[in-house]
């Protein structure tokens, strides 16, 4: 993707944000302005900090789909990238809230803000509502409005239903190692990252290209969730290995019970004693105990068994791509992908 792009991709936020806050007749002067002014300070504070690569992702696809197209259709992917992005920040203030987190894109995360609270649950179904706002502002009148509606409703299901999977482990009042099973965590990663993150985008470009079959949805559906599930992984890894000041948040995912892919692997390769360090300390809070589980997990070498693993889900997501015949998506928007994630340190 590239800084053209970027810097176009940027330049639109503001487009989206005014006409976001901007009351329509039924509604200026009759006391709801406040609450017009304070989707804009919602916005502007949790959407435009991150890696943007969700909403870019729909901008560069649309365009490898179409080959060339106009700017009032530029303009419709541009604003429905937002979207995406809107989508992802209504996904973050409800999960910090959850995880009582600290710190997010290297600001407070906004619960945490002083007179933001638990306002910030509302605030999060508000940053949702503005996805629905975006596509009925800018793609009403067009053949995939519909394809679109349907496309984010199911989404934000799967998502949730994933997050439930999240908080299974982490809101039971006594730990439990046998709730933490690969076949969960794979369908945790599946649900609450893979499809928002990577199968959305794509599929809104392909729905705005026209293209709308099921087989190549499903196709793609298929390589971007295995995509997704590798940056969940990532995710993971970085909530303990990777550097603050580099991600933008601190790693809670021990003291808060996460089912992470750190202690699913580290299930696989204990000891009956090393078993009993995670049943006494996993999931406290106590910075002694925090710190008898990352001992633990430098003692199973996880480092080292992650960026093997990342390694090879890497060259066999390459493997699988370069072997599909036949489809109407360019590989090179699978493999933009793939390349963007490999080995990040965010």
């Amino acid at each position: 993707m590239t800084s053209e792009l970027w810097k176009t991709f940027e330049d639109h936020f503001p487009k989206v944000v005014q006409a976001l806050s901007s009351p329509d007749g039924k509604h200026a002067g009759n006391g709801i302005t406040w609450s017009y002014e304070r989707i804009k300070e919602v916005l502007e504070y949790n959407v435009p900090f991150g890696k943007r690569t969700r909403g870019l992702t729909v901008v560069s696809s649309f365009k490898l789909l179409m080959g060339n197209c106009s700017q009032e259709e530029l303009e419709i992917a541009l604003s429905v990238g937002w979207a995406v992005e809107i989508l992802q920040a209504s996904f973050l203030v409800a999960d910090d809230v959850m995880d009582q987190s600290q710190t997010r894109r290297g600001q407070l995360c906004w619960f945490r803000k002083p007179g933001i609270g638990l306002q910030a649950i509302n605030d999060s179904m508000i940053l949702e509502s503005c996805v629905f706002s975006i596509l009925r502002l800018f793609c009403r009148k067009k053949s995939f409005y519909a394809d679109l509606v349907d496309l984010f409703h199911q989404v934000i299901l799967n998502t949730e239903m994933g997050q439930s999977l999240d908080m299974l482990t982490s809101e039971q009042p006594t730990l439990d190692l046998k709730e933490f099973t690969p076949d969960r965590y794979a369908a945790m990663i599946k649900y609450k990252t893979a499809y928002y993150s990577f199968y959305l985008p794509v599929a809104v470009a392909m729905y705005m290209a026209g293209i709308s079959d099921a087989e190549s949805h499903e196709q793609s559906c298929s390589i971007l969730c295995k995509i997704g599930s590798l940056f969940q992984i990532q995710d993971d890894y970085l909530d303990l290995y990777g550097d603050p000041a580099v991600t933008g948040k601190i790693g809670t995912d021990i003291e808060e019970s996460k089912c992470s892919w750190l202690v699913i692997e580290a299930l696989k390769r204990v000891t009956d004693e090393q078993c009993k360090v995670l049943e006494t300390c996993y999931g406290q809070k106590d910075p002694e105990k925090v710190q008898a589980v990352k001992d633990l997990y430098r003692n199973l070498e996880l480092e080292a068994a992650f960026k093997q693993f990342e390694e090879v889900t890497y060259n066999d997501i390459c493997s699988e791509v370069e072997g599909i015949a036949n489809s109407s998506i360019p590989k090179e928007i699978y493999l933009n992908l793939l390349k963007k994630i490999y080995k990040r340190q965010k």
